[in-house]
């Protein structure tokens, strides 16, 4: 039997690969992770490193030219930060060990402690002082600790757990039962007919701009089959063939964004109001002007960080 060309399955160009939180390169050491001694001893090591949390949002020392929200583990007592709420991310590609932990102080207290800042991470993301894989590291790190935070409980019997393997479970000592951290797919997808794409806008938006639709996976559903009812209950419009284009860490809390590119089988809208305060289709030559934030009306499509310019971005280029 004849065996497949390889290209006809990878591309040299992987879209995931530079979507925002994606460049995190640490060595997650998952077969290590589980023995104490040895999350201890990663711990010990002088060059450790740990990333502290004041809730959901990092911790930076400002004191430099750009922020900086790798700390010393010998930090750990200055922000009365909790080993019970620690958590292992990986090693860098030098091995260094890099954790990430919670805060017990708030945020005043911390920015009393000396150049330090609790900084919205995705605002962070924003300002594009960080590298991807401080990036990466951060989201992995916040996803972990929030479901940490929200998870002190066993949902089978309803007694404490104690965190165990390096921060990737949580036990319950009373029945057993064993807990590990959840991630939640979320479909998103540029709707395509013709020369037109289709966008919405949610009241959580700015004004001006338009996005992707998005929506939940559901138990039991494919990717396919969440585009298709996802787009049909937020405007009404039919879909056929789905294809995956990439995918994104998302932190808040802990979502995984599957991007797709739909065919659309009908035009008329019928928009769910309790979703979008607006939805319509763009035509091609209008998504590039509001792309490049050149748009007369000043229309914009979502900012560099998303899944959603990533979709928009390469769909432009694949149609110039």
């Amino acid at each position: 039997m004849p065996s497949t060309p390889d290209s006809l399955f990878f591309k040299d160009y992987e879209a995931s690969a530079i979507t925002g939180f994606c460049g995190n390169c640490l060595d997650r050491e998952a077969l290590k992770r589980p023995d104490p001694v040895w999350f201890q001893t990663q711990w010990a090591r002088d060059d450790a490193a740990c990333l502290i949390f004041c809730g959901d949002q990092p911790i930076v020392d400002i004191s430099g030219d750009v922020p900086r929200a790798h700390f010393p583990t010998r930090c750990f007592e200055l922000f009365n930060a909790d080993l019970e709420a620690t958590a292992f991310l990986g090693v860098d590609d030098d091995g260094r060990p890099l954790f990430a932990s919670l805060a017990r102080l708030d945020e005043a207290a911390v920015e009393a402690a000396g150049p330090y800042k609790v900084v919205n991470l995705r605002s962070l993301a924003l300002q594009g002082e960080l590298t991807p894989a401080g990036l990466g590291a951060l989201a992995q790190g916040r996803s972990l600790l929030h479901w940490h935070a929200k998870h002190q409980f066993c949902a089978n019997c309803g007694a404490p757990t104690a965190i165990a393997e390096g921060g990737y479970r949580r036990d319950c000592a009373a029945c057993d039962h064993k807990h590990f951290p959840r991630t939640d797919p979320v479909a998103i997808w540029l709707t395509l007919s013709g020369d037109k794409c289709l966008l919405g806008r949610s009241g959580r938006f700015a004004e001006t701009m338009y996005s992707c639709l998005a929506g939940f996976i559901e138990p039991g559903e494919t990717i396919e089959n969440a585009v298709r009812r996802e787009n049909f209950e937020e405007s009404g419009v039919r879909i056929g063939r789905v294809a995956y284009h990439a995918s994104q860490p998302w932190p808040f809390p802990a979502s995984l964004m599957v991007g797709c590119y739909a065919e659309a089988l009908s035009s008329d809208i019928v928009m769910d109001e309790a979703e979008l305060v607006d939805c319509r289709w763009f035509s091609r030559d209008e998504l590039a002007l509001m792309h490049r934030r050149e748009h007369p009306d000043g229309l914009t499509t979502p900012p560099n960080i998303s899944i959603a310019y990533r979709l928009i971005s390469d769909y432009l280029a694949r149609t110039e």
